[in-house]
């Protein structure tokens, strides 16, 4: 009998083929690891939305921690005496006693009001 001969007859006959076999202890193994995997998904995914829960959190504190720095130097600049008294005289017209006020009219049109 030539080589592809042998070849063809051992192809053909059902107990030549070769098959994966499993025991009943590489079953139960098989099992308990799908399981183990299935089970860790939860607590995995739970894990990672913490932790996006985390980082939005500290973007947030970052945010804050802006704010109160502006509202910290605003409360400093509200408690400058010689910036108060510019506001006064600027937004609100104000003068001392004994002082004139004059408002000066551009040719054209209306005085730009002062940022207050």
């Amino acid at each position: 009998m030539s080589a592809q001969a042998h070849r063809h007859a051992v192809e053909m006959h059902p107990s030549a083929r070769s098959s994966v076999r499993l025991s009943g202890r590489a079953v139960a193994l098989l099992l308990i690891a799908l399981a183990v995997m299935l089970l860790a998904i939860a607590p995995l995914r739970g894990y990672l939305d913490e932790r996006s829960q985390l980082a939005d959190l500290r973007n947030q504190g970052a945010v804050l921690q802006q704010q109160n720095a502006r509202l910290d130097d605003r409360i400093a600049q509200l408690s400058d005496a010689t910036y108060l008294e510019r506001l006064a005289r600027e937004c609100l017209g104000m003068v001392k006693p004994g002082e004139t006020a004059f408002v000066v009219v551009p040719a054209h049109g209306e005085p730009d009001p002062p940022d207050c």
